[in-house]
Protein backbone atom coordinates (compact mmCIF):
# COMPACT_ATOMS: atom_id res chain seq x y z
CA UNK A 1 0.00 0.00 0.00
CA UNK A 2 0.89 3.59 -0.25
CA UNK A 3 2.76 5.46 2.48
CA UNK A 4 -0.56 7.69 3.22
CA UNK A 5 -2.74 4.74 3.18
CA UNK A 6 -0.53 3.14 5.18
CA UNK A 7 -1.20 6.43 7.76
CA UNK A 8 -4.25 6.89 7.46
CA UNK A 9 -5.45 2.93 8.67
CA UNK A 10 -3.19 3.48 11.16
CA UNK A 11 -5.13 6.16 12.64
CA UNK A 12 -7.73 4.39 12.27
CA UNK A 13 -6.59 1.72 14.81
CA UNK A 14 -5.53 -1.04 11.96
CA UNK A 15 -3.00 -2.87 14.37
CA UNK A 16 -0.72 -5.38 12.08
CA UNK A 17 0.52 -5.10 8.34
CA UNK A 18 2.60 -6.45 6.05
CA UNK A 19 4.40 -3.74 3.92
CA UNK A 20 6.25 -4.73 0.91
CA UNK A 21 8.64 -1.94 -0.79
CA UNK A 22 12.00 -2.31 -2.32
CA UNK A 23 12.51 1.56 -3.26
CA UNK A 24 14.32 4.45 -1.67
CA UNK A 25 13.11 8.21 -1.29
CA UNK A 26 14.54 10.51 -3.61
CA UNK A 27 13.41 13.98 -4.39
CA UNK A 28 11.27 12.94 -7.34
CA UNK A 29 8.40 11.68 -4.90
CA UNK A 30 8.47 14.97 -2.72
CA UNK A 31 5.19 16.37 -5.19
CA UNK A 32 3.21 13.38 -3.66
CA UNK A 33 4.47 10.67 -1.03
CA UNK A 34 4.16 10.52 2.25
CA UNK A 35 7.48 10.09 4.09
CA UNK A 36 9.63 12.14 0.89
CA UNK A 37 11.21 14.83 2.84
CA UNK A 38 15.05 16.10 2.38
CA UNK A 39 16.01 14.11 5.86
CA UNK A 40 14.62 10.98 4.19
CA UNK A 41 16.26 11.37 0.77
CA UNK A 42 18.24 7.94 0.05
CA UNK A 43 16.50 6.01 2.59
CA UNK A 44 14.42 2.91 2.52
CA UNK A 45 10.58 3.75 2.02
CA UNK A 46 9.70 0.95 3.85
CA UNK A 47 11.56 1.24 6.60
CA UNK A 48 10.85 5.46 6.73
CA UNK A 49 7.01 4.57 6.66
CA UNK A 50 7.48 1.68 9.38
CA UNK A 51 8.68 4.24 11.55
CA UNK A 52 6.30 7.18 10.98
CA UNK A 53 3.42 4.61 11.81
CA UNK A 54 4.80 3.09 14.69
CA UNK A 55 5.34 7.03 15.88
CA UNK A 56 1.51 7.03 15.64
CA UNK A 57 0.80 3.84 17.21
CA UNK A 58 3.86 2.06 19.16
CA UNK A 59 2.54 -1.04 19.68
CA UNK A 60 1.53 -1.61 15.65
CA UNK A 61 2.73 -5.27 14.37
CA UNK A 62 4.23 -4.56 10.80
CA UNK A 63 6.46 -7.10 9.03
CA UNK A 64 8.45 -5.25 6.38
CA UNK A 65 9.01 -7.19 3.22
CA UNK A 66 12.34 -5.08 1.72
CA UNK A 67 12.50 -6.99 -1.36
CA UNK A 68 8.52 -5.80 -2.42
CA UNK A 69 6.28 -8.77 -3.81
CA UNK A 70 7.28 -11.73 -6.18
CA UNK A 71 5.41 -14.94 -6.91
CA UNK A 72 8.08 -16.29 -4.32
CA UNK A 73 6.49 -14.47 -1.75
CA UNK A 74 2.62 -14.02 -1.92
CA UNK A 75 2.08 -16.51 -0.43
CA UNK A 76 3.66 -15.55 2.83
CA UNK A 77 2.81 -11.50 2.68
CA UNK A 78 -0.86 -12.44 2.14
CA UNK A 79 -0.75 -15.54 5.01
CA UNK A 80 -3.53 -14.75 7.56
CA UNK A 81 -4.64 -11.22 6.34
CA UNK A 82 -8.05 -9.62 5.71
CA UNK A 83 -7.41 -7.10 3.55
CA UNK A 84 -5.15 -6.46 0.50
CA UNK A 85 -4.49 -2.62 -0.87
CA UNK A 86 -3.08 -2.23 -3.96
CA UNK A 87 -0.10 0.70 -3.38
CA UNK A 88 1.76 -0.72 -6.50
CA UNK A 89 3.55 1.85 -9.08
CA UNK A 90 1.25 2.07 -11.67
CA UNK A 91 3.08 0.44 -14.23
CA UNK A 92 4.11 -2.51 -12.02
CA UNK A 93 1.41 -4.68 -13.82
CA UNK A 94 3.66 -8.00 -13.57
CA UNK A 95 3.35 -7.86 -9.60
CA UNK A 96 -0.19 -6.41 -9.93
CA UNK A 97 -1.43 -9.34 -11.95
CA UNK A 98 0.14 -12.16 -9.44
CA UNK A 99 -1.04 -10.35 -6.32
CA UNK A 100 -4.67 -9.91 -7.41
CA UNK A 101 -4.12 -13.12 -8.30
CA UNK A 102 -3.10 -14.41 -5.29
CA UNK A 103 -5.64 -12.85 -3.52
CA UNK A 104 -8.40 -14.56 -5.66
CA UNK A 105 -6.90 -17.81 -4.87
CA UNK A 106 -6.30 -17.31 -0.96
CA UNK A 107 -10.18 -15.16 -1.01
CA UNK A 108 -8.76 -12.35 0.27
CA UNK A 109 -10.56 -9.16 -0.09
CA UNK A 110 -8.50 -6.30 -2.56
CA UNK A 111 -8.75 -2.79 -3.14
CA UNK A 112 -7.06 -0.85 -5.93
CA UNK A 113 -7.60 2.74 -5.64
CA UNK A 114 -5.82 4.96 -7.92
CA UNK A 115 -4.60 9.13 -7.74
CA UNK A 116 -5.92 10.28 -11.00
CA UNK A 117 -5.71 14.11 -11.68
CA UNK A 118 -6.98 15.45 -8.68
CA UNK A 119 -8.89 12.84 -7.14
CA UNK A 120 -8.75 8.99 -7.20
CA UNK A 121 -10.84 6.16 -8.82
CA UNK A 122 -11.86 3.45 -6.59
CA UNK A 123 -12.25 -0.44 -7.54
CA UNK A 124 -12.99 -3.24 -4.96
CA UNK A 125 -12.49 -6.79 -5.60
CA UNK A 126 -14.55 -9.14 -3.16
CA UNK A 127 -14.66 -13.41 -2.47
CA UNK A 128 -16.94 -14.93 -4.88
CA UNK A 129 -17.44 -12.07 -7.15
CA UNK A 130 -15.64 -10.25 -10.37
CA UNK A 131 -12.09 -10.87 -10.12
CA UNK A 132 -8.97 -8.61 -10.88
CA UNK A 133 -7.90 -10.35 -14.29
CA UNK A 134 -12.04 -10.62 -15.56
CA UNK A 135 -12.76 -7.31 -14.89
CA UNK A 136 -9.76 -5.84 -16.36
CA UNK A 137 -8.54 -8.95 -18.67
CA UNK A 138 -4.81 -8.49 -18.74
CA UNK A 139 -2.97 -11.70 -18.99
CA UNK A 140 -0.95 -12.48 -22.08
CA UNK A 141 -1.51 -8.50 -23.08
CA UNK A 142 1.19 -6.16 -24.33
CA UNK A 143 3.01 -3.72 -22.54
CA UNK A 144 0.50 -1.44 -24.76
CA UNK A 145 -2.50 -3.06 -23.92
CA UNK A 146 -1.80 -3.91 -20.00
CA UNK A 147 -1.35 0.31 -19.93
CA UNK A 148 -4.41 1.09 -21.63
CA UNK A 149 -7.01 -1.73 -20.70
CA UNK A 150 -5.85 -0.68 -16.86
CA UNK A 151 -6.34 2.49 -17.46
CA UNK A 152 -9.57 2.31 -19.19
CA UNK A 153 -11.03 0.13 -16.47
CA UNK A 154 -9.46 2.08 -13.29
CA UNK A 155 -11.38 5.47 -14.09
CA UNK A 156 -14.41 4.38 -16.80
CA UNK A 157 -15.62 7.79 -16.23
CA UNK A 158 -12.08 9.98 -17.24
CA UNK A 159 -13.26 13.09 -14.95
CA UNK A 160 -9.68 13.72 -14.89
CA UNK A 161 -8.95 14.15 -19.00
CA UNK A 162 -10.58 17.57 -19.42
CA UNK A 163 -8.19 19.55 -16.92
CA UNK A 164 -4.82 18.28 -18.24
CA UNK A 165 -2.60 21.07 -19.38
CA UNK A 166 0.77 19.45 -20.45
CA UNK A 167 -0.40 16.90 -22.55
CA UNK A 168 2.85 15.72 -23.19
CA UNK A 169 3.57 15.25 -19.46
CA UNK A 170 1.31 11.65 -20.12
CA UNK A 171 4.16 9.35 -21.57
CA UNK A 172 2.47 5.94 -21.31
CA UNK A 173 5.28 4.51 -23.20
CA UNK A 174 8.14 5.70 -20.94
CA UNK A 175 6.33 5.13 -18.10
CA UNK A 176 5.33 8.63 -16.94
CA UNK A 177 2.35 10.75 -16.20
CA UNK A 178 1.32 14.10 -13.97
CA UNK A 179 0.73 13.31 -10.39
CA UNK A 180 -0.52 15.77 -7.61
CA UNK A 181 -0.02 15.49 -3.48
CA UNK A 182 -3.90 16.18 -2.88
CA UNK A 183 -4.71 12.96 -5.66
CA UNK A 184 -3.05 10.98 -3.35
CA UNK A 185 -4.52 12.13 -0.16
CA UNK A 186 -7.54 11.73 -1.62
CA UNK A 187 -7.13 8.66 -2.73
CA UNK A 188 -5.79 7.27 0.64
CA UNK A 189 -9.31 8.41 2.17
CA UNK A 190 -11.04 6.93 -0.12
CA UNK A 191 -9.43 3.44 0.24
CA UNK A 192 -9.12 3.88 4.00
CA UNK A 193 -12.98 4.54 3.77
CA UNK A 194 -13.51 1.45 1.79
CA UNK A 195 -11.01 -1.19 3.68
CA UNK A 196 -13.27 0.10 7.00
CA UNK A 197 -16.51 -0.89 5.55
CA UNK A 198 -15.12 -4.17 4.35
CA UNK A 199 -13.21 -5.33 7.76
CA UNK A 200 -16.19 -4.21 9.89
CA UNK A 201 -18.96 -5.56 7.59
CA UNK A 202 -20.57 -1.95 8.25
CA UNK A 203 -21.76 -0.42 4.87
CA UNK A 204 -22.70 -1.04 1.54
CA UNK A 205 -19.32 -2.16 -0.59
CA UNK A 206 -19.80 -1.66 -4.28
CA UNK A 207 -17.17 -4.70 -5.56
CA UNK A 208 -16.37 -4.46 -9.41
CA UNK A 209 -17.62 -4.25 -12.20
CA UNK A 210 -18.79 -1.19 -10.11
CA UNK A 211 -16.12 1.22 -10.09
CA UNK A 212 -16.20 5.22 -8.56
CA UNK A 213 -14.50 8.07 -9.19
CA UNK A 214 -13.62 11.30 -7.75
CA UNK A 215 -12.48 14.69 -8.77
CA UNK A 216 -11.92 17.35 -6.58
CA UNK A 217 -10.51 20.35 -9.04
CA UNK A 218 -14.21 19.29 -11.15
CA UNK A 219 -16.34 18.45 -8.02
CA UNK A 220 -17.93 15.38 -9.39
CA UNK A 221 -18.48 11.72 -8.04
CA UNK A 222 -19.34 9.30 -10.50
CA UNK A 223 -20.44 5.46 -9.95
CA UNK A 224 -19.89 3.48 -13.10
CA UNK A 225 -20.93 -0.12 -13.55
CA UNK A 226 -19.86 -1.76 -16.07
CA UNK A 227 -20.31 -5.90 -16.26
CA UNK A 228 -18.10 -7.74 -18.08
CA UNK A 229 -15.94 -5.38 -16.93
CA UNK A 230 -13.41 -4.41 -20.31
CA UNK A 231 -15.63 -6.53 -22.14
CA UNK A 232 -18.22 -3.97 -22.14
CA UNK A 233 -19.61 -2.36 -24.95
CA UNK A 234 -18.00 1.38 -23.62
CA UNK A 235 -15.43 0.05 -21.96
CA UNK A 236 -14.60 -1.33 -25.44
CA UNK A 237 -15.07 1.76 -27.25
CA UNK A 238 -12.95 3.48 -24.73
CA UNK A 239 -10.16 0.86 -25.27
CA UNK A 240 -10.36 1.66 -29.18
CA UNK A 241 -10.01 5.14 -28.61
CA UNK A 242 -7.38 5.10 -26.09
CA UNK A 243 -5.45 2.64 -28.63
CA UNK A 244 -5.51 5.15 -31.55
CA UNK A 245 -4.22 7.67 -28.89
CA UNK A 246 -0.95 5.82 -28.20
CA UNK A 247 -0.74 5.36 -31.68
CA UNK A 248 -1.26 9.08 -32.29
CA UNK A 249 1.79 9.57 -29.48
CA UNK A 250 3.98 6.66 -31.23
CA UNK A 251 3.97 8.89 -34.46
CA UNK A 252 4.76 11.80 -33.31
CA UNK A 253 7.49 11.14 -30.52
CA UNK A 254 10.44 12.85 -31.78
CA UNK A 255 13.33 10.96 -32.79
CA UNK A 256 15.33 9.85 -29.67
CA UNK A 257 12.47 9.99 -27.20
CA UNK A 258 10.67 7.25 -25.32
CA UNK A 259 7.97 5.94 -28.29
CA UNK A 260 10.02 6.92 -31.12
CA UNK A 261 10.49 4.41 -33.68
Amino acid sequence: MGGSHLLTLARLGIGAFNIADFDTFGVENFNRQAGAVMSTVGRSKSAVLQEMARDINPELDIRVFERGVSAGNLDDFLHGVDLYMDGLDFFAFEARIATFAACDRLRVPSITAAPLGMGTSLLSFLPGKMSFEEYFLLNNRSDDEQLIRFLVGLSPAMLQRGYLVDRTAVDLRGHRGPSTGMACQICAGVAATEALKILLKRGRVYPAPYAMQFDAYRGRLKRTYRPGGNRHPLQRAALAVARRQLLRMKRTAAPGEPGAS
